[in-house]
């Protein structure tokens, strides 16, 4: 299980909507008229989050097995890697930050 299906497993799909979850059975969570939803558009994000770490992973074994890869190469993969990660923990920083200000507000 990768990194992404473990957080797809815990938020999945399945999952009941926030509203039901808090008492009000008859909201609904709306769809946006034209796109994808939040959590789609988050965990194609992390996807690709994913796939940036595998290459660069990848990269950085064929380097260590043979010189066929050049250094650069290398290093521009790990590089988008680690701002790929710090843009996914600040944009769970937000989120989180959201959550717990919703959860604040007095009813």
């Amino acid at each position: 299980m990768t990194g992404v299906e473990g957080i797809a497993a815990i938020g999945g799909a399945d999952a009941a909507p926030l509203a039901m979850r808090l008492g009000e059975a008859t909201a609904t969570v709306a769809q946006p008229a034209g796109g994808a939803g939040f959590g789609e558009v988050l965990m194609n994000g992390l996807r690709g989050v994913d796939q940036k770490l595998a290459t660069a992973d990848k990269l950085v074994q064929q380097f260590t097995v043979d010189d066929s890869v050049p250094v650069h190469q290398v290093t521009m993969a790990l590089e988008q890697a680690r701002l790929s990660v710090e843009l996914a923990m600040q944009v769970r920083s937000r989120i989180v930050e959201g959550y717990r200000e919703i959860m604040n507000m007095p009813l």
